[in-house]
């Protein structure tokens, strides 16, 4: 039987053997198995060897007795130079070495005088395909561990939202954009205050990767914070604003904002800051909020800012909520995706329609969110965040 080797002149055998008789004999043998004589590449040291073994080299025959290397040690430096390339020890002795050869990184272990063509064929084909195994199953290791360290990472960067009396539901949903991403530049928070207000917010920071996703963590963080410290909410972006400033040294683009207050009576206030305006959904009706929508953070525009100079520097807008109605805050990947493979539409009334689609479902607002993502007519490749923030209607009395 004959070793399938598409390919093979690309795919060589690298011998390392320094006595001329032992090389002789393998080269036979390998002769014998199918193996072409531009298909071995004989080497006398450990560093020839070495130097020859390439992503192209589907095996390494190596004699444990040679100028350069004695022992264990050829076997740990040639697993060292080529650790994804099958070794198979060749030795002239019978001895207990091929368990600590086998345990030190080498698929196997022959004696030269057994050594037959058909032997040599096997022992090459078992040794690739347990070194394509081990490769498997340190691929397979590999994703447990990035899955369960992504987990991690998501239990300690992405917020928890703080819910206090239960008066407003809040659902959120969170998908980065990059592969394989934690996080990305988009972030949000939910805190309800000891007074009963519920404050939230949503953010999108330009640009993609681990710096847009750090600094996202960092003004959630520091939105947090200023809430708990009980800053005047009037005066929570334009402390962002500087944070942002003093994160980036001024020369990072900008983040797209929008804070909200919903006080216990339904009241809400809104500061966006190049944001998306939110939809209020109640009465099984969905709508766009037509609001006064003021700069992203990070963007300096002077004197416009004067405008607004009692609410912080960015327009302050106010609605009102009725019992069982839900405000729904996002980012705009949820946009890119409703707004078709051809950028034509802004996606909102498409955003809109699916809404109005999941209140006449009926069911639980938790599950509005994935049916909103899995109704979206494209995907987006830019992050997505989406927080609901629904007030629970008056329990009915006796």
């Amino acid at each position: 039987m004959s070793i399938d080797r598409a390919g093979s002149p690309d795919t060589p055998v690298v011998l390392i053997e320094d006595d001329d008789g032992d090389a002789l004999l393998v080269r036979a043998c390998l002769a014998e198995a199918g193996f072409g004589s531009l298909e071995v590449q004989w080497c006398r040291t450990l560093a020839e060897g070495l130097a020859a073994v390439s992503r192209r080299t589907r095996c390494v025959l190596l004699d444990l007795g040679l100028p350069d290397a004695e022992g264990m040690s050829a076997l740990t430096d040639a697993v060292t130079a080529a650790p994804d390339t099958p070794i198979i020890i060749l030795t002239g002795r019978h001895d207990q070495a091929g368990t600590e050869a086998l345990a030190l990184g080498a698929q196997d272990y022959l004696v030269k005088d057994d050594i037959t063509s058909d032997l040599l064929e096997r022992s090459i084909r078992y040794a690739v395909e347990r070194k394509r195994a081990q490769r498997t199953s340190l691929q397979l290791r590999e994703a447990r561990l990035s899955s369960a360290e992504k987990a991690r990472l998501e239990r300690g960067l992405l917020p928890t939202p703080l819910m206090r009396s239960g008066a407003v539901d809040c659902c959120t949903y969170y998908q980065p954009g990059r592969d394989h991403a934690v996080l990305g530049g988009d972030f949000f928070d939910v805190v309800e205050t000891s007074d009963g207000r519920v404050r939230a917010v949503i953010g999108d920071v330009m640009g993609h990767g681990p710096d847009a996703a750090a600094i996202g963590v960092h003004l959630r963080v520091a939105w947090r914070t200023l809430v708990l410290a009980g800053l005047p909410d009037v005066q929570i972006l334009s402390t962002l604003d500087s944070l942002f400033a003093a994160e980036t040294g001024g020369d990072a683009g900008f983040v797209t904002a929008c804070d909200v207050t919903i006080e216990p009576d339904g009241l809400t206030a809104l500061r966006v800051a190049g944001h998306p305006a939110p939809l209020v959904s109640g009465e099984g009706k969905t709508h766009y909020l037509d609001l006064t929508v003021g700069p992203p953070l990070g963007v300096d525009i002077g004197a416009a800012r004067q405008r607004w100079v009692d609410t912080g520097g960015w327009p302050q807008s106010r609605v009102q909520l009725d019992p069982g109605a839900s405000l729904i805050l996002y980012t705009d990947g949820l946009l890119d995706a409703f707004g078709g493979p051809t950028g034509a539409s802004l996606g909102i009334e498409e955003l809109v329609a699916a809404v109005d689609a999941c209140v006449a479902g009926g069911g639980d607002v938790s599950s509005w969110i994935p049916s909103i993502v899995a109704t979206a007519p494209g995907e987006s490749v830019d992050d997505t965040a989406v927080v609901v923030l629904s007030l629970r209607p008056p329990t009915a009395g006796p």
